[in-house]
């Protein structure tokens, strides 16, 4: 366990069926925060989804800008959309994003999301547990850092998504000036989602992703993609109408959230929509 405290908002002040809560991490020395969705399940072990932002966001980004919770209470009452619950966590904090890399010299946001947040949702979350199973999905920033963290502990997760993805860290500096030597890890290639890939091709869970015709980095996505598939990779890759912006996200998370459906039920697939 590397909480070392962990604060938790009242229910009689928050949203309905929401949840903040505030760790203090040992992996980064300094509070951060998670909005935590569906609280209230009445389930056991109900799997949880962790939603990654992007460059400039944080923890509320997906709720209060991606409306992912309306999105989820749709698809739920349309298409009988199972459990689960929603942990959207601050990157940690560094300059406009972390990259959720285990950095050399000023955190490792690798194992704040894959330990301490994993942690604090199971230790704050009444249907929540150990057994609960886990997925990774994230915009920008925070596909590149689903997809790197989904291959790299690729047996602790059960599907990834990612939207509208940073597919190579060379891609950050479009969207910040922090130079990119703020983000070197302990070995080279643990920044390279495809070392991660090839390294675990054999245990991967189900991946896929998109990326908007008019989106700055969707070339990088269409080269990422074909990488993968001359690799051998089992993927599912959508091109679709959009651009790099918040109206693709709020329209085209729902496709995460149907394709992690149809892992953990697959005996009541939905039909993509």
């Amino acid at each position: 366990m590397t909480i070392k405290r962990l604060e938790v908002s009242n229910s009689c002040y928050t949203a309905h069926n929401t949840q903040i809560i505030t760790i203090h991490s040992s992996h980064l020395e300094r509070r951060q925060d998670v909005s935590i969705y569906n609280v209230d399940s009445k389930d056991s072990d109900v799997p949880i989804i962790i939603l990654l932002h992007g460059v400039y966001g944080n923890h509320w980004a997906w709720m209060h800008l991606g409306g992912v919770h309306q999105v989820y209470e749709k698809l739920k009452q349309s298409h009988n959309l199972g459990e689960f619950i929603l942990a959207m966590p601050s990157d940690g904090g560094f300059q406009d994003g972390s990259a959720y890399l285990p950095t050399r010299s000023h955190g490792n946001y690798e194992r704040w999301i894959m330990e301490d947040v994993l942690n604090g949702v199971i230790n704050t979350v009444t249907g929540a547990s150990p057994n609960s199973r886990v997925y990774l999905t994230g915009l920008s920033m925070g596909g590149y850092g689903a997809l790197r963290l989904g291959a790299k502990y690729a047996t602790n997760i059960s599907g990834i998504s990612g939207h509208s993805s940073i597919t190579h860290l060379s891609q950050l500096h479009q969207f910040t000036d922090t130079p990119l030597t703020e983000y070197t890890c302990e070995k080279e290639e643990d920044a390279d989602i495809l070392y991660w890939m090839q390294k675990n091709a054999s245990q991967l869970p189900p991946l896929r992703l998109d990326c908007g015709e008019d989106d700055l980095l969707f070339d990088d996505n269409i080269k990422f993609s074909s990488k993968l598939t001359r690799l051998n990779i089992s993927h599912q890759f959508d091109r679709l109408p959009g651009k790099h912006s918040w109206d693709y996200w709020n329209k085209n998370i729902q496709r995460s959230l149907l394709f992690f459906h149809n892992i953990e039920y697959p005996n009541s697939k939905i039909e993509t929509i």
